[in-house]
């Protein structure tokens, strides 16, 4: 056995001896196998945690671990298949580049694996954000989310920087040199920033909200770093920035719990004072029988005699906020309104004038008429 080893020691192969080839295929054959096992042990691993810990979050480290690992695995693997060939640099220069990309493929794999861990994390919190009563975590998580990413790639990007050979201190201090002038720059960049913070934590509005701001109306869709996503009635997009949007007066119409509805009833003049009163007391009694009006508060009253009729204004609020429940209701008052006036035998009064002439002129009429 020495003897045959020996032996493939000084057989040569690219000026490589057979022992390490073979020692080589030996490192990828444990390498592949390896592999099969870790993910294996991963899988094992999880189902067991899965049924014996009431928390995701172990599932979640394994899942995101997985993958990354069969990777740095077959990373590890090569590079030391490489240093056990250790060919020579006439034949072989490279290896230092190898290391310097196997140092690089090393940290990319931690900050896949960093980003896979983050994702996990934010599917598990936001389902749990879900099942509380509270919005603010529901739109603090993506929040979050982006700017541990944001913050993850950008370290990734500063140490594989240095790892290649650049001066990251030097890098450093030339931003705070320059950080006057790039803060100057994205002074507003930096206010939609502080202003999608404000505005999750103020809370004017949340996500599906219908929101009336400015000359902006529609339905929030997201509230990002940068601006906030508007769907309007029109179903176009808007974007508005968040600093500005921060200093706005926000009606936001989602947040009443009921609808307003103000009207006027014009009566003709010839209603006479009997009839007018029984038209209010009969409108009062629907309102106050129709289940979909709110009875926390209505008015109806003869308040006007204006030009064309006699006006009776009505002022109630639907029980429901949704819009097709608040026509709904709108649409049933008025039609047992004119049922009403109909039996009352009033008539709805429409703009009119009559018009009063002297003698003189009436006689002056007939003449032009009669030529």
């Amino acid at each position: 056995m020495m003897q045959a080893w020996s032996d493939l020691q000084h057989w040569m192969l690219l000026d490589i001896p057979a022992s390490r080839w073979l020692t080589a295929v030996l490192i990828l054959f444990i390498t592949l196998a390896g592999r099969q096992l870790l993910l294996a042990l991963f899988d094992r691993l999880a189902r067991r945690f899965a049924a014996r810990t009431a928390t995701q979050l172990d599932n979640l480290l394994l899942e995101a671990a997985e993958k990354p690992a069969g990777w740095l695995l077959y990373t590890l693997g090569i590079m030391a298949t490489v240093h056990v060939l250790n060919p020579p640099e006439a034949i072989f220069p490279l290896l230092p580049l190898l290391d310097h990309i196997a140092r690089i493929l090393t940290l990319s794999i931690g900050a896949w694996f960093l980003w896979r861990l983050i994702d996990g994390m934010s599917a598990y919190f936001r389902a749990r954000a879900a099942e509380t009563e509270s919005t603010l975590d529901d739109q603090l998580v993506p929040f979050i989310t982006k700017t541990l990413k944001i913050f993850t790639v950008i370290t990734a990007v500063l140490v594989i920087a240095q790892n290649m050979g650049y001066s990251i201190s030097g890098l450093i201090a030339s931003l705070g040199i320059g950080g006057i002038a790039v803060a100057m720059a994205a002074r507003d960049t930096i206010a939609n920033v502080f202003g999608s913070v404000m505005i999750l934590i103020d809370r004017p509005f949340t996500i599906g909200d219908w929101i009336r701001a400015g000359e902006f109306e529609g339905v929030v869709e997201e509230i990002g770093f940068r601006s906030t996503r508007i769907r309007t009635f029109e179903h176009t997009l808007v974007n508005v920035p968040n600093s500005l949007l921060a200093n706005m007066v926000i009606d936001n119409i989602d947040a009443r719990s009921k609808r307003r509805i103000k009207m006027r009833i014009g009566l003709t003049y010839g209603t006479s004072p009997e009839k007018m009163q029984q038209a209010i007391e009969g409108i009062e009694t629907l309102l106050e029988q129709h289940p979909g009006v709110d009875q926390h508060f209505k008015l109806v009253k003869f308040d006007d005699f204006a030009d064309s009729s006699l006006s009776i204004f009505l002022y109630y609020f639907s029980a429901s906020k949704k819009w097709p429940e608040y026509l709904q209701v709108r649409q049933e008052v008025n039609m047992q309104i004119m049922h009403l006036l109909d039996s009352l035998g009033l008539d709805f009064a429409f703009p009119s004038r009559s018009i009063y002439m002297h003698p003189v002129e009436q006689a002056a009429a007939r003449e032009s008429l009669t030529d």
